[in-house]
């Protein structure tokens, strides 16, 4: 038999689910605020005695009324924060099973993909699905069997909320560890990102792939072309975190195609390339772009090569050398001519067979404004010097590189 004070608390819970059932959208998103505010943070036991052994009672009703409103966002941001409040709760494993056996993950990642709905409703829903994920393997699991990493990836992409993009980011690293059977997707999903419109996703997106490099082993191709086009950016930070990444594939076997790409990225096709300008719009016009590129190739191959002896080696055999002189006698980028110079110095002082090899392409006075001062050196050259260096063929013996070692 239950004690007075325990009727009276049954009576109570009844009393609040009754007014649940019967209030329309302004009287229950004010409940809401109550219990987010009485409840944040609250372990299961403790949930359990607010609400006299009947929590689920409250967040079944919960669950039914996302179901039914998630589309059209009525009180979305407060209906998914309470749910939250469920999900976080310490020894609250059972609600999440309740929260899943209604089908919680696929109305979080419908509400990725809705355009209509407010990225604060959006960030919300990320959350709860972190929630999910820090559950455990299977949860994760369960996220990835319902296109969860298509979802994330195109919200990561396309969402105007740094903060949401960091939350995204966050829950797309834990998929990609402790989760085996689809850490290869979550890897090529983030692959997918790299050509979006967005520097902060490009920028996240880079980061998280490179912090998977140990766990997905070796690298699937289909990585090179996404990793070289965001050189063309203009945000200092997406290069940064493309040259990190481009650091740590050089132990995979993908770095032949790599180091490839950058030297082709020193010879932009076509020589209209170099005589283009349009003062405007350069920055914006494909010329601009090709030019970013150039320059930081230039700069990415000076950084490997230092990093490694063996990829400097490699380098050489693939003619980087005329590729850097090509990067120098481009008049109209002064940005490639500094780090191809700066790289190119590199060669030279490394291996006497390039010190040889440039010094008879360049001339002996050219030559040695070069080697006196690397990064201004270019500013001395005359229109028809810039043009040769850059027609110039630097032929290196493929085999004097190592040589010289």
């Amino acid at each position: 038999m239950t004690s007075v004070k325990e009727q009276e608390a049954i009576r109570k819970l009844m009393v609040f689910l009754q007014e649940w059932d019967s209030a329309h959208k302004v009287a229950r998103s004010c409940i809401l605020d109550n219990f987010i505010k009485s409840n944040d943070g609250k372990t299961e036991p403790e949930l359990e005695l607010e609400f006299s052994q009947g929590a689920s009672l409250f967040l079944a009703r919960l669950t039914a009324w996302l179901r039914m409103t998630y589309t059209y966002s009525t009180c979305l941001d407060k209906l998914l924060r309470s749910i939250g409040i469920f999900l976080s709760a310490a020894s609250g494993r059972r609600y999440l099973i309740e929260f899943l056996e209604i089908g919680g993950v696929l109305i979080l990642l419908e509400i990725l993909g809705l355009n209509h709905l407010k990225e604060e409703d959006k960030r919300e829903s990320v959350k709860l699905l972190q929630l999910v994920a820090d559950a455990g393997r299977k949860y994760k699991e369960l996220i990835c069997e319902n296109y969860g990493v298509q979802s994330l990836t195109k919200f990561l992409a396309t969402s105007n909320s740094a903060e949401a993009q960091k939350d995204v980011q966050v829950l797309l690293d834990s998929l990609g560890h402790s989760n085996p059977m689809y850490q290869n997707q979550v890897y090529k999903g983030l692959v997918a990102v790299l050509p979006c419109a967005s520097p902060h996703a490009q920028q996240l997106a880079l980061q998280t792939l490179r912090v998977m490099q140990d766990v997905v082993g070796e690298v699937p191709s289909v990585l090179v072309e996404p990793v070289l086009g965001v050189l063309c950016s203009v945000h200092l930070e997406v290069q940064y975190e493309a040259l990190q990444l481009l650091k740590a594939l050089m132990a995979h076997e993908v770095r032949p195609a790599l180091l490839k790409g950058l030297i082709a990225l020193l010879t932009p096709p076509g020589k209209k390339a170099f005589t283009f300008r349009e003062p405007t719009a350069f920055c914006l016009r494909e010329p601009g772009v090709v030019y970013i590129q150039q320059a930081a190739a230039a700069k990415a191959i000076g950084v490997l090569a230092k990093e490694s002896r063996e990829v400097a080696e490699e380098l050489i055999q693939l003619e980087v050398v005329h590729g850097l002189m090509v990067a120098v006698g481009n008049p109209d980028h002064v940005a490639s001519q500094r780090h191809a110079s700066i790289s190119l110095e590199y060669f030279v002082h490394t291996f006497p067979s390039v010190e040889e090899c440039v010094k008879k392409a360049l001339g002996h006075t050219l030559f040695q404004h070069f080697m006196d001062s690397p990064e201004t050196w270019y500013t001395k050259m005359d229109p028809v010097q810039a043009e040769e260096l850059a027609s110039s063929i630097v032929d290196v013996p493929r085999d004097t590189a190592r040589q010289s070692t």
